[in-house]
């Protein structure tokens, strides 16, 4: 038998052997004989692969199988290397190949425009595809989020009809915002079938009103979101601070929707005050209606959010993988998803079940220390003061920034436990005496005054969700 048939031979009896590996099957069908060679009596395989990705994965998976059937196949001595036959990606890392793989199998939005049809759908119409999959029943609902869930849901049964126009979704990026446009618009198309539903980012938006300028095709534009829709649903607002001379065009589509009683909802990673080089007039438009927030959900609800998407996709996972990747996911739900879908892609790579040690591993990078900062506590407490951070290291007095700087050393000491000189340094030099007062003052102060004691406990949860503990 030529070395050519031996090759083929082994490649079927692999194959044969394991066909109910799925991932094996798939990384190892593209594999191809390129040539035999033989230096000082020894065959040298080279096994062609079409990337990077590939290579990497029969190296660390099959190689030693590949050998064990070529040695019951052949006497002669050999070698194997592993070829990658497609030049194109040779550019890129492996690390780089499983991140793009891993964001292909992370639900996101599609921003693509739709190919006009015959109909007169939303699709012929040039707006963006809602999603199918983003709607109320497939949104985990959390104390982060609840509010605007479930304003949002009022207005999909009734839209344009209330109090919530329009209803202005605020948050950090990745946290549910795009989920909720399109679980509206996907509700009112369901129960309203008659209503038309346009989808856009404000980015689009901005585009395509230059683009219309430049062509004289403004009524064409104005035709398109004012006479032809009847709900408009715009992501990411924010980005119309950029574009002054779209601005004007933009107050008036939203001055017509108000006219009429048809629904708007906007969604920006910031508040209205907060969106530099937004006009006043348009500010005071999308404050007119109901403000909601989504803020990063706290770890009980990344649990849930991971168990039900770990049941969509059939995984089977320990509680405490769960537990693990819910821990130390805390920037942003899209974070949350991605490191499941890598622990998932590395457990299939490897054929192995998802454990705890596995996890860990795969996440090892995004496995941050559990405690928290001095200037992340400082932060929290800004914010629930309504103080900023740099005067809580300043000498003023007034009454509620010295709760605020109170509060904040009193949580160092507890969260961190550093020394009364280190907590005094790090709030601008104030000596010990300062910072032992204030553990005292608030200790007394959390029995006689409910509102400061709720004020710390909401901090506290807010610790909670970072630290996991």
């Amino acid at each position: 038998m030529d070395q050519q048939s031996i090759w083929q031979s082994i490649k079927t009896i692999i194959k044969n052997k394991n066909a109910n590996n799925k991932p094996l099957q798939m990384w190892f069908e593209p594999t191809k004989l390129i040539d035999i060679s033989v230096k000082d009596n020894v065959n040298r395989f080279q096994i062609g692969v079409p990337t990077e990705l590939h290579k990497y994965w029969i190296s660390q998976n099959l190689l030693d199988l590949i050998t064990q059937e070529l040695s019951q196949a052949t006497k002669d001595k050999f070698e194997i290397d592993l070829i990658v036959t497609n030049d194109a990606q040779k550019d890129e890392t492996i690390e780089e190949k499983i991140q793009k793989r891993v964001e292909k199998t992370t639900v996101k939005m599609s921003y693509s425009t739709p190919k006009p049809n015959n109909t007169t759908s939303n699709a012929s119409k040039g707006y963006y595809t809602l999603h199918p999959e983003y709607t109320f029943s497939t949104f985990v609902v959390g104390r982060n989020n609840e509010f605007a869930h479930a304003a949002s849901f009022n207005i999909s049964k009734n839209p344009g009809k209330d109090s919530y126009n329009p209803l202005f979704i605020y948050g950090p990026t990745g946290m549910g915002k795009t989920h909720l446009l399109n679980a509206v618009g996907n509700q009112i198309k369901k129960s309203f079938p008659e209503y038309t539903v346009s989808y856009l980012s404000a980015e689009k938006f901005l585009n395509e009103c230059v683009s219309s300028i430049r062509r004289n095709e403004m009524d064409k534009f104005r035709k398109k979101y004012r006479q032809n829709s009847n709900v408009l649903l715009i992501d990411d607002v924010q980005v119309l601070g950029r574009g002054e001379a779209v601005q004007e065009e933009f107050f008036h589509t939203l001055n017509h929707f108000f006219d009429i009683n048809q629904q708007v909802i906007v969604a920006s990673d910031r508040m209205p005050k907060d969106i530099k080089g937004l006009e006043d007039r348009i500010r005071t438009r999308l404050e007119w209606g109901l403000i909601a927030d989504i803020q990063m959900p706290d770890i009980e609800t990344r649990v849930a959010i991971l168990k039900y998407k770990a049941e969509k996709k059939n995984l089977r996972i320990p509680p405490d993988v769960i537990n693990y990747i819910a821990r130390i996911s805390k920037r942003s739900i899209r974070e949350l998803e991605g490191n499941l879908n890598k622990v998932q892609m590395f457990s299939e790579l490897q054929n192995l079940s998802i454990t705890s040690e596995i996890a860990k591993k795969v996440l090892s990078a995004h496995d941050e220390k559990t405690t928290i900062t001095v200037s992340e506590i400082q932060k929290l407490c800004a914010d629930q003061f309504k103080v900023r951070v740099k005067d809580l290291c300043s000498k003023s007095r007034t009454k509620p920034l010295v709760t605020a700087r109170q509060v904040s050393m009193v949580l160092v000491k507890k969260h961190l436990d550093k020394s009364l000189v280190e907590i005094g340094r790090a709030f601008g030099g104030k000596d010990h005496t300062t910072v032992m007062n204030a553990l005292r003052r608030i200790a007394d102060q959390q029995t006689k005054n409910l509102d400061l004691k709720r004020d710390i406990e909401e901090i506290e949860h807010k610790i909670h969700n970072i630290t996991g503990v």
